[in-house]
């Protein structure tokens, strides 16, 4: 496993360093954790005590307000994660922390306790080619903060990124993962005014976000779901074009009632690529963040090369497109989509939301 787990140690770890659950220091006071006791699904979520940890050098301690959760989360706790097994447990996930910071170490100079943040959860080596020449999220040995389901995270401090006081901190909760990949998708394919972007799934996390931030940058969008519920729910946060159903044949044939599409935001993977390519016009572009639909996918390569389309690779996004994004949302260009709210006790309450995709935008813990 690799992973950088700070709300219980002291330093940040290297990539290839293990993650150690004892030996700690502490001060005397406990904190309360969500903890992934068992990796089969929502069960498995269980709220126990852990010491509260000290800073390292560089970094701070957050009172945690609210932490989103992100489809990755339910993954790891339902087993189908190859970063995490049963060897790693007790497990605290959880990317997406807002808060106030408590405490800071001795070299931070960024944030003071008092501050209002939201955490960019990328961890990065800070010394391969991409950390020094950017974009940092293609970092070598990239990975994700994970913590932020307890009351409180040690992190990082120069990840921290202030909130204006017209932002919340359940608003800014919302926006690392989903918004923040939502956002970078956008930017790689290139979209603008008047382009008409589709988004299978929309009413997911991060289809959610793409629609939201698609109006923001003047471009069009359509829209599918299995949910007539959810997509008039989306129409009204600026959905262009609703499809009702999950069909990639059926779907093929309603896009193209609509028009050539410019842009694909792809969070699903599997069959959802070739269609993708198929309402793509020539030259269009697509960007593929998932694989909720899917680890593999077939496509036609001849239509690929043909059309000119470009198939594009994009993982969450950078800490400069998070601090446009709490711009943005201070401005008042949009306010992020959150569907509900549930106390640290009710973590597995909130995983189980999720499992039977009943909500549209983020759910979040508020500790």
């Amino acid at each position: 496993m690799r992973q950088f787990w700070h709300s219980l140690t002291q330093e940040p770890l290297s990539p290839n360093s293990p993650v150690l659950l004892t030996g700690w220091t502490a001060n005397a006071k406990a904190m309360r954790i969500a903890a992934f006791t068992d990796l089969t699904g929502p069960d498995g979520v269980s709220i126990i005590d852990r010491p509260t940890p000290e800073p390292g050098r560089r970094e701070a301690l957050v009172d945690i307000e609210a932490c989103a959760i992100n489809r990755h989360d339910l993954w790891i706790l339902e087993g189908d994660s190859a970063m995490v097994d049963t060897d790693d447990l007790p497990f605290v996930s959880g990317l997406d922390v807002a808060g106030v910071v408590r405490d800071v170490g001795e070299d931070v100079a960024n944030v003071d306790p008092g501050d209002r943040v939201v955490l960019c959860p990328n961890e990065t080596c800070g010394t391969c080619r991409y950390c020094r020449e950017g974009p940092e999220n293609l970092c070598e040995n990239f990975s994700l903060y994970h913590g932020g389901l307890a009351e409180i995270a040690c992190v990082r401090a120069d990840r921290l990124v202030a909130l204006p006081d017209d932002v919340g901190t359940v608003e800014a909760a919302a926006l690392p993962t989903a918004y923040m990949t939502a956002y970078h998708m956008l930017r790689r394919v290139e979209a603008g005014p008047t382009d008409l972007v589709f988004v299978p799934g929309a009413t997911g996390g991060v289809g959610v976000a793409g629609v939201q931030l698609a109006a923001v940058l003047g471009a069009h969008s359509v829209g599918t779901s299995s949910s007539r519920a959810k997509l008039d729910r989306l129409e009204s946060l600026g959905l262009d074009h609703a499809i009702v159903g999950t069909d990639p044949d059926q779907l093929r044939t309603a896009i193209a009632d609509i028009g050539p599409v410019d842009s694909v935001l792809n969070h699903l993977g599997g069959a959802y690529t070739q269609l993708g390519l198929d309402v793509l016009r020539r030259n269009g572009r697509m960007a593929v963040c998932g694989r909720t639909a899917g680890g593999t996918s077939e496509i036609d390569i001849p239509d690929l090369f043909l059309g000119h389309k470009r198939l594009i690779g994009s993982t969450m996004g950078t800490q400069g497109d998070l601090e446009t994004l709490v711009d943005l949302v201070d401005d008042g260009a949009f306010t992020p989509e959150i569907d509900r709210t549930y106390p640290l006790s009710e973590a597995g309450a909130a995983f189980t939301a999720m499992q039977d995709r009943e909500s549209v935008g983020k759910l979040l813990i508020t500790p």
